[in-house]
C-alpha cells in the first residue's frame, strides 16, 4: 500500500517537474490520473525551492536579481511545463476561431506571436508582482506566499479537471501527460494540499484569494467549454499561470486596501 502511494506520487513528480525520480516508476495512465491529488504538493515542493532561492540569492544580490533568478529556477524545476501551456493558448485561442483550428494550433511546437507576446508579459507581471510584495512584506513572508501561490494555483487546475470535459483523444494530444479524470478522494487530498499553506501565514485574509481563484477556474471553464468544449493539458497550463499571478495580485490588493 505504501510502495503504491510512493508510486503514485513519484508518478506525479516525473510528469510535472524535472526533478529525478526511481526508475522503477512507469508511465502507467491509471497512476497518472490518481498522482493529480498530488499536483498542490508538487507546488509545495517548486514554491519551496523557488522561496529558498529567493531567500538565499538576497543575502548576496539586489532583490531584483533575486525575483528574476527565482524565477528562472522554477521555470528549471517544471520544464516550463505550465509557462508552455499558456503560451500554447495564447496561440490556439488568440489565432484560431474554430474548435478543429484552435487544437490545431495548440498541438503544433511552433510558437507564434500571441504566444511569445503572452508569455512575456504573464512573467513581467510576475516578476514586477513579486518585487513589489518584497517591498511591501518581510521576505520570509513572501517566500511562504510564494509556496501558497504555487499550490493553490495548482489547485485551481485540479478543479478544472474535477468538473469539467477533457477533449482530446490519446492519439490526437501532444506527448505531454495529462490527468483526465479523478475521483472525489482525489479531489479531496488535493484541495488539503492545496489549502494547507495558507494556514501557515497565520492571517485570515489570505483566505480571500479563494474567491479570486473561484472566478479565474469559473471564467476559463465557460471560455474553453465554449470555444472548444472542455480542456486540454495546455489549458490546465494556462488556468495554472493565471492563478499564479491572480495570487500575487490579490495578495498585494487585499493587504493595501483591506
Amino acid at each position: 500500500m505504501i510502495k503504491k502511494e510512493l508510486q503514485i506520487f513519484f508518478t506525479a513528480l516525473m510528469f510535472y517537474t524535472r526533478i529525478p525520480c526511481p526508475s522503477w516508476i512507469d508511465h502507467a495512465a491509471d497512476n497518472l490520473n490518481k498522482a493529480t491529488r498530488y499536483f498542490p504538493f508538487i507546488g509545495w515542493i517548486v514554491g519551496g525551492v523557488s522561496a529558498a532561492f529567493l531567500y538565499g540569492f538576497s543575502m548576496i544580490l539586489p532583490i531584483s536579481i533575486s525575483v528574476v533568478l527565482s524565477m528562472v529556477v522554477g521555470i528549471l524545476l517544471t520544464g516550463a511545463f505550465h509557462e508552455d501551456g499558456f503560451a500554447d493558448v495564447c496561440d490556439g485561442f488568440g489565432g484560431g476561431w474554430t474548435k478543429e483550428k484552435i487544437l490545431t494550433i495548440m498541438k503544433d511546437s511552433v510558437l507564434g506571436a500571441y504566444g511569445v507576446i503572452g508569455i512575456m508579459l504573464l512573467l513581467l507581471l510576475k516578476y514586477l508582482s513579486i518585487s513589489q510584495l518584497t517591498q511591501q512584506f518581510d521576505l520570509l513572508t513572501v517566500c511562504m506566499m510564494l509556496v501558497i501561490a504555487h499550490a493553490m494555483s495548482r489547485t485551481t487546475s485540479v478543479w478544472m479537471i474535477f468538473t469539467d470535459q477533457y477533449v482530446r483523444e490519446n492519439e490526437d494530444a501532444k506527448a505531454k501527460p495529462i490527468a483526465k479524470k479523478m475521483t472525489l478522494g482525489s479531489f479531496i487530498t488535493a484541495n488539503i494540499f492545496g489549502f494547507v499553506p495558507l494556514v501557515f501565514l497565520w492571517d485570515f485574509k489570505i483566505m480571500l484569494i479563494v474567491p479570486v481563484l473561484l472566478l479565474v477556474k469559473i471564467y476559463f471553464s465557460r471560455y474553453f467549454k465554449k470555444w472548444i468544449g472542455g480542456y486540454t493539458g495546455d489549458c490546465l497550463g494556462a488556468v495554472q499561470q493565471v492563478a499564479e499571478l491572480s495570487i500575487y495580485l490579490s495578495i498585494f490588493v487585499i493587504w493595501k486596501y483591506i
